[in-house]
């Protein structure tokens, strides 16, 4: 791989890394703007600022996961990278434009998957980390639900003697807390998806061994992309997000965003790259179902997780064109 190819294909990683933040931005804030406890432009930088910091708090187990435990690493060429960056790519940019709170997590995972089996067939794809992967598709919105459920039950008779003023009050407080909490477990979720495709990038260039450790120029590039992308957010999920699901109140935003947040800090720890939307969503529904079952909008719900069980194959077939002409053509 020749420098230039190196460096172009970084720069493609990083604005995959701002799409991620520019499409998620709405899983961070949607849940404090849309109960009014914080402006939109402030939501924003909020949510920025705590994204770029997450990687002082949690280790690169992510970044290793995707970077080594995904598809056998000797398949691994440009061609591979930039297959699996433009289906990715794609299909955040349809699910954008549609209003839809799709994963880029998992069409990140689907985009390498599709690249490195149009190359070298099924046997390229890790089991392990390819299954535990796709297992968070139903573990994470599924963890989402019970904690956000349990944390509204949990709320609700503590708080069931103060009048609707006062929990208003308090918890539009508390928000701003549980809103970083969310961001910081974005941030470090999500961006440690592009380290490990620059990670990649990097052991098949030969500028780093399978061994090496992650260099912090990669960690601070990619968290730097991801809060940009926060920062200038995508509007058009927020609304989805945080009025169609379920009508949210303060107390919810809160239970919501904490639920999620602790799904998010589980996950990292563990090193799993799951999907920011599906908790988040998970989280939402749970709330919602925990406070009446009819208050949740499940025709909303249905359509996101269609969109969700396309999100791997659609994002694959895109990556696998994408390879056969970086094959022919670059």
């Amino acid at each position: 791989m020749s420098f230039e190819a190196l460096v172009f294909l970084v720069v493609v990683a990083l604005a995959f890394d701002f799409m991620n933040g520019f499409h998620d931005a709405a899983n961070s804030i949607a849940t404090i703007v849309s109960t009014g406890a914080m402006r939109p432009q402030w939501a924003i930088v909020w949510a920025a600022f705590f994204n770029f910091i997450a990687f002082l708090f949690f280790g690169l187990h992510v970044a290793s996961t995707v970077g080594k435990g995904i598809i056998d690493p000797l398949i691994v060429d440009h061609h591979v990278v930039f297959g699996a960056l433009c289906g990715a790519i794609f299909w955040n940019v349809v699910t954008w434009y549609y209003g839809i709170p799709s994963s880029s997590s998992h069409a990140l995972i689907g985009g390498l998957a599709g690249a490195a089996v149009a190359k070298g067939g099924v046997q390229t794809l890790i089991a392990s980390g390819f299954v535990k992967t796709t297992a968070a598709i139903v573990l994470s919105p599924a963890f989402g639900f019970l904690f956000g459920a349990s944390l509204m039950i949990m709320v609700s008779w503590i708080w069931v003697r103060s009048t609707p003023r006062r929990v208003d009050r308090w918890f539009n407080k508390l928000q701003f807390v549980s809103a970083a909490f969310y961001s910081l477990g974005h941030g470090s979720n999500d961006a440690q998806k592009t380290m490990g495709i620059i990670w990649m990038l990097l052991i098949a260039a030969g500028t780093a061994g399978a061994q090496d450790e992650l260099p912090f120029w990669v960690v601070l590039a990619c968290q730097t992309a991801m809060g940009l992308g926060t920062l200038f957010g995508g509007w058009r999920i927020v609304k989805t997000m945080g009025m169609r699901i379920t009508k949210l109140k303060p107390v919810s935003g809160f239970c919501a965003s904490a639920s999620g947040a602790a799904t998010l800090f589980i996950a990292t720890g563990l090193g799993v790259p799951v999907s920011t939307t599906h908790t988040i969503t998970g989280s939402i529904v749970g709330v919602g179902s925990a406070q009446k079952f009819s208050a949740v909008r499940w025709g909303v719900a249905g359509n996101i997780v269609w969109a969700w069980i396309f999100t791997i194959p659609c994002s694959a077939f895109v990556a696998a064109v994408a390879w056969w002409l970086a094959q022919h053509y670059l």
